[in-house]
C-alpha cells in the first residue's frame, strides 16, 4: 500500500501547486488595471525531505515579472506626472488566461490520477478480502 500512498501524495502535491498557481493568476487578473502593478510569477520545485515521495512538487518562491511597465498617457489621471503619463501594469490578460487554462488542466489531470489510484486501491482491498 505504500506505493499507493506515495502516488496519492504526488498527485496531491501537484494539485496543491496548481491551486497556488491559480491564486497568483487570479491576483494578476484582478490587478491588471492597477497602476504600477507587477505581474506575479511562480515556478515549481521538487519537494525534498524525508516525508516527501519522489516526484512531489511544491510552488517555488513568488517572483515579480521585471518586464518594463508601459507608460500610459492620460493627463486627467491622479497618478499622471506633469507630462500626463503614468506607469501601467505589465499584466497581459491573454497570457494570464493561458496560464489559468494550463493550471486548470494540470489540476484536473492530477485529480484524475488521484481518483484512479483510489479506485485501484479499493479494488485491491476487495480482492484481498476474498
Amino acid at each position: 500500500m505504500t506505493d499507493f500512498s506515495n502516488a496519492l501524495s504526488v498527485a496531491a502535491s501537484g494539485m496543491r501547486a496548481q491551486a497556488q498557481r491559480l491564486t497568483h493568476v487570479s491576483e494578476n487578473i484582478a490587478n491588471a488595471d492597477t497602476p504600477g502593478y507587477q505581474r506575479k510569477v511562480t515556478s515549481f520545485e521538487v519537494e525534498r525531505g524525508m516525508d516527501a515521495p519522489e516526484g512531489s512538487v511544491r510552488p517555488g518562491p513568488v517572483r515579480l515579472d521585471r518586464s518594463e511597465l508601459p507608460l500610459i498617457y492620460e493627463p486627467g489621471h491622479p497618478m499622471a506626472d506633469e507630462t500626463g503619463h503614468f506607469e501601467g501594469s505589465n499584466v497581459d490578460l491573454v497570457i494570464e488566461l493561458a496560464d489559468a487554462r494550463e493550471a486548470q488542466r494540470s489540476y484536473e489531470a492530477n485529480l484524475r490520477i488521484f481518483d484512479q489510484i483510489r479506485q485501484m486501491s479499493s479494488s485491491l482491498n476487495d480482492l484481498l478480502r476474498r
